[in-house]
């Protein structure tokens, strides 16, 4: 079941999504919605708060978001960022976690193989000895 917010909380999502809080401090953002802020503290902790104040980000910033994307060729070239080359090589789908490993034939037939090469490559290395 999800729990729906109320329109005080609402409010306080409306100012918190803005780039540092509007200019605004935590306590300052409490003064102006008329509550302590003990109860903003509260509301931050709450998943369902949380949750909806990421989307509420995401609603403010989806439209400077080919901007970022443009701009991440240059912060890789220019400062080296290994980081931001793997975010745009995952946003672009090619880069993923996904790790496939397959195996061919019987293992134990394989691993009686090295180990048997092991052992031919010990010996040997015996005898230039």
């Amino acid at each position: 079941m999800v729990k729906k917010l109320s329109e005080l909380q609402i409010s306080a999502i409306q100012y918190l999504a803005l780039p540092k809080r509007g200019g605004l401090t935590y306590e300052q953002v409490a003064a102006e919605l008329g509550i302590t802020d003990k109860t903003l503290r509260a509301w931050r902790k709450d998943d369902a708060f949380n949750e909806e104040l990421k989307r509420q980000i995401m609603r403010s910033t989806i439209d400077r978001l080919p901007e970022v994307m443009e701009s991440i060729p240059d912060h890789i070239i220019k400062d080296g960022n290994a980081a931001m080359f793997r975010t745009l090589l995952q946003a672009h789908g090619l880069l993923t976690d996904k790790v496939e490993v397959s195996t061919q034939g019987n293992n134990a037939t394989d691993i009686d193989e090295m180990k048997a090469r092991i052992e031919e490559l010990r010996a040997g290395r015996k005898e230039n000895i």
